[in-house]
């Protein structure tokens, strides 16, 4: 239940999509009695794309989340293993092409092939489902197995959960395949980290956080002003999802803390 509302929420809240529906309703009433109101609406949302596609917005949404979390300090001891996070595969692209494809996220899959070499006793969990409300869809774990071969990493070290949505489902499902007392490293985006830090906690698992693809370079840079519609609008987005995702988690009880700290 949660996870098809969630789905449908998102649909009509994330921010360039709610704008874009205010926009139309701004223009159908400004042929009615209420086109002043449809007026001011229409600025709001003009202000609102500009804010979010123009200015330094996005990057002041996504750095507390990146930056929240950091790698451990080198050296680094061998962990018992790696939990690698879906959601850098685009599993139906992939099935219908008949090959790779990742999206942004793509770096939590190269990370583990990385950490598979320089941890070469180091157990590989990926979890990673399928997040489409079709139910026959095809799941990223599809893919896993045929690309981390492809990556050097054979799938003798490998351990493939295949039935986690979300990222609650992911701290969920992994914490009936590992061991809580042992050392394992997390690997996802770092704007998703404190999010998945929390879910992981709350289920049991002590995980010390690996982040990978960073959206922001974390210093003055990310605040000046870049006229780039694509890339900010997309940042602004995935933070807006992951704030509004770190709200509902902990209103149902999906991770003790509203912003997980280290």
């Amino acid at each position: 239940m949660f996870f098809h509302a969630s789905k449908l929420f998102w649909i009509v809240m994330a921010p360039m999509n709610a704008l874009t529906i205010l926009l139309v309703l701004a223009c159908v009433g400004l042929f009615t009695r209420w086109r002043r109101a449809a007026a001011g609406l229409a600025v709001f949302c003009a202000c609102g794309f500009f804010a979010l596609g123009f200015g330094p917005f996005s990057a002041a949404l996504m750095r507390p989340l990146e930056d929240r979390f950091a790698r451990p300090l080198e050296p680094v001891a061998e962990p018992v293993g790696v939990i690698v996070l879906g959601g850098g595969v685009r599993p139906a692209l992939s099935a219908a092409r008949e090959g790779f494809s990742i999206n942004e996220a793509g770096a939590r899959l190269i990370e583990a092939a990385a950490l598979a070499q320089r941890f070469p006793n180091a157990r590989i969990v990926f979890s990673g489902g399928s997040a489409s409300l079709a139910p026959d869809a095809p799941t990223e774990a599809q893919s896993v197995r045929l690309m981390l071969p492809a990556m050097g990493v054979p799938l003798s070290r490998v351990t493939i959960e295949d039935r986690s949505r979300n990222t609650q489902e992911n701290a969920r499902y992994v914490a009936q395949i590992v061991q809580a007392d042992r050392r394992w490293l997390l690997v996802t985006s770092a704007f998703h980290m404190p999010r998945a830090m929390g879910a992981f906690r709350a289920a049991g698992l002590d995980v010390t956080p690996w982040p990978v693809d960073y959206r922001t370079l974390g210093g003055r840079a990310d605040f000046k002003l870049r006229f780039d519609l694509e890339e900010n609008a997309a940042r602004a987005t995935v933070a807006v999802r992951e704030y509004v995702g770190l709200l509902a988690y902990r209103l149902t009880g999906r991770t003790n803390a509203l912003f997980p700290a280290p």
